[in-house]
């Protein structure tokens, strides 16, 4: 899925996501709107992830949906 589907579908995904990674809130979830860059920050500051990692792991979460 890429980042305009992301954005597109993001009311849906959104929900998906935030059972996914509980830490994130609401407010956080809907600043970001979908937006790669931003979710890939939040993966980084909430869980102490590397920039690569949290890149991976946003992919792979968006592939699976």
């Amino acid at each position: 899925m890429n980042e305009e589907q992301i954005k597109g579908n993001w009311a849906t995904l959104k929900g998906k996501f935030h059972e996914a990674y509980g830490e994130f809130t609401d407010d956080e979830l809907e600043k970001a709107r979908g937006d790669r860059e931003q979710l890939v920050g939040l993966l980084q500051s909430k869980y102490g992830k590397a920039r690569e990692e949290a890149e991976r792991e946003f992919d792979k979460f968006f592939a699976s949906v």
